[in-house]
């Protein structure tokens, strides 16, 4: 009696293990999946300026991380850099904004405000995740915003220049040359990466071209 009654104890406590960890998987993948859809959200974000400059195809923010990730990989390796975390820096940079959006100086957020409701956001986005992928995500975005390191400094790089290369692709596609020069102007001495000079030293060749792009002033 007492043997069968200790199997039976044994037998039931096992199967509750079994269906609680069943339920923490459950829970994990439905989270992962939630995090999916939330960084999902980034090919929907627009991507602000453009819009405010009535730009007809506005890129989303997803579409601008992709290609500062692909410029990653084009960056000479003998600078010593961090390739895979420039990588991965630019796929992150940006996450916050699935869930506050594209904020630009036109909302008129202070920095501090806008660094907090993004941080929220962070927090909330790597809480859906296991401990390992969370802290190497929010840490990726906290090393960005400091802006401490040759990587989170060259990525600062590529997301400035996306923006004016997107600039001429906007003027080309849409027939507007010169319409765009703020987004040139606002980012005028701010790169630092060998690199990317040389790629804006080009763009600038090439967007001379348009005799309008002179008028306005480089």
């Amino acid at each position: 009696m007492s043997e069968s009654g200790t199997g039976t104890g044994t037998a039931s406590a096992t199967a509750s293990a079994s269906s609680s960890s069943s339920n923490r998987k459950t829970t994990n993948v439905t989270n992962v999946l939630e995090f999916m859809m939330l960084v999902g959200q980034l090919k929907r974000v627009k991507r602000a300026g453009w819009i405010i400059k009535e730009v007809r195809d506005v890129e989303s923010v997803a579409d601008h991380m992709y290609r500062m990730a692909i410029m990653s990989m084009l960056l000479d390796c003998r600078h010593h850099l961090d390739k895979s975390k420039c990588i991965k820096l630019s796929l992150v940079h940006d996450l916050a904004e699935a869930i506050v959006g594209d904020l630009t100086p036109h909302d008129n957020v202070e920095k501090a405000e806008k660094h907090l409701q993004e941080m929220r956001a962070m927090q909330h986005a790597c809480s859906l995740l296991d401990k390992e992928p969370s802290e190497e995500i929010y840490s990726l975005w906290e090393e960005y915003e400091a802006q401490e390191t040759p990587e989170a400094r060259v990525v600062k790089d590529l997301d400035r220049f996306d923006m004016v290369l997107q600039a001429y692709e906007y003027e080309r596609l849409e027939d507007r040359p010169g319409e765009l020069q703020d987004f040139y102007r606002s980012t005028q001495g701010s790169f630092k990466h060998p690199d990317v000079i040389a790629w804006m030293s080009e763009l600038h060749r090439l967007r001379g071209e348009f005799p309008a792009a002179e008028k306005s002033g480089d």
